[in-house]
């Protein structure tokens, strides 16, 4: 089969591969129909690669139809349609039964000190083969994937596998009060659905990024903008806030925010160096850039609270304690516990009036071969390439 493989720095390629095949009785094999390029991918593009391994199958956002299916899978049957999340669980561990899917114990990446396996994913999560690929095993199917029903079209439902519960997610924990405002720091995929939940929930969202047609897109679905290259941003968004900040922030921006040179120095460094030097920089000294965490402790009204959604991968970052501290601030974060939303969100996706302009959401569609060049576009931000769906 042909799939997206990692072989280097900013060096994806469509190669041929080994079909997946049934290796575990709970295991399922699926026909990708439709499958994500997501921000977090661009991670493995340029700045996590000491933890890929030349020929990895990237994609962790996939939707298909189910091939075969092993002896120990009751609830799912060959010709069902379903959705994948990105991450794979038991759903019946300590942790599963307390919805924490993202942590499952069965699945836990134990070696690396991680929570639950991903998909497409590096060796820091399991280095499970992705979705970007014709076909895809699906362990432990009958608690991972999600059957969805036949005749909409893909855009209504592929969402589900990370975009839409890791958005959800990220809007739960920013509570924002009644009446509050809610900022959004990066209009990326992860951002505009965010402000796109907040505003059918009626919250009142300001949305900032320095991409213009991502100003506009979210502008067009109800939030307030604002240009993160103009001066003044803080001082900006009190003056929308009656001086105090918004009650709540989410940063869907994560490590690799623009504005901070130093870090950017060290990605690079990262990239190049050999995985031996390279893995202890990035597990003992911070990478990241903190332009975007930085703005969200600064504006954040006191007493409010911060929602990280955006990935952050270095471990001696520093952080303002002493103004967390002051301003009474909580800081809530983690990956999406998707299975916990998915049953929330499926009737806004199955919705015929589609309020969340899900089937509007994807920039581009794109044949599987062209995934060299739409990761580079998605990377530089061109091409108006804001959502990215491949369809193997």
């Amino acid at each position: 089969m042909k799939a997206v493989t990692w072989q280097g720095r900013r060096d994806v390629r469509v190669e041929e591969v080994p079909d997946p095949r049934i290796e575990e009785p709970t295991d399922a094999v699926i026909r990708v129909t439709s499958t994500g390029l997501c921000g977090s991918d661009l991670h493995l593009y340029e700045v996590l690669g000491p933890y890929m391994t030349p020929g990895d199958v990237l994609g962790h956002e996939p939707l298909g139809v189910v091939e075969e299916v092993g002896s120990g899978v009751t609830d799912l049957s060959v010709g069902d349609r379903v959705v994948v999340p990105f991450q794979i669980s038991c759903g019946a561990c300590w942790m599963c039964d307390r919805e924490l899917y993202s942590q499952c114990e069965t699945t836990q990446v134990r070696s690396q000190g991680k929570g639950a396996a991903l998909f497409g994913y590096s060796a820091l999560y399991g280095q499970v083969p992705g979705g970007q690929a014709e076909y895809l095993r699906v362990p432990l199917a009958s608690s991972t994937a999600v059957r969805v029903e036949h005749g909409p079209p893909d855009d209504r439902f592929v969402y589900l596998s990370d975009v839409l519960p890791t958005a959800y997610q990220a809007l739960e924990f920013a509570a924002v009060p009644d009446g509050g405002t809610l900022l959004v720091l990066g209009l990326g995929p992860i951002g505009q659905m965010v402000a796109r939940l907040a505003a059918h929930r009626g919250v009142r969202t300001i949305g900032v990024d320095l991409v213009d047609e991502r100003l506009v897109r979210a502008a067009a679905h109800g939030a307030e903008v604002l240009d993160a290259r103009e001066d003044d941003l803080a001082e900006r968004v009190r003056d929308l806030t009656a001086g105090r900040g918004p009650e709540s922030v989410v940063d869907a921006v994560g490590m690799e925010a623009h504005g901070s040179p130093v870090a950017k120095a060290a990605h690079t460094v990262v990239g190049v160096l050999p995985d031996v030097l390279s893995k202890p920089l990035m597990d003992h000294l911070g990478v990241d850039r903190l332009a975007a965490l930085m703005t969200a402790i600064e504006v954040v009204q006191r007493g409010g609270t911060i929602s990280l959604s955006g990935v952050y991968g270095g471990a001696a970052d520093p952080l303002p304690m002493l103004d967390l501290f002051d301003k009474q601030v909580q800081l809530r974060m983690g990956q999406a516990n998707v299975r916990r939303w998915i049953p929330r969100l499926l009737p806004l996706v199955q919705d015929p009036s589609d309020p969340l302009d899900v089937e509007g959401f994807a920039t581009h569609h794109m044949p599987l071969d062209e995934a060299p060049s739409a990761y580079a576009a998605f990377q530089r931000k061109s091409d108006g390439a804001q959502k990215i769906l491949f369809r193997p």
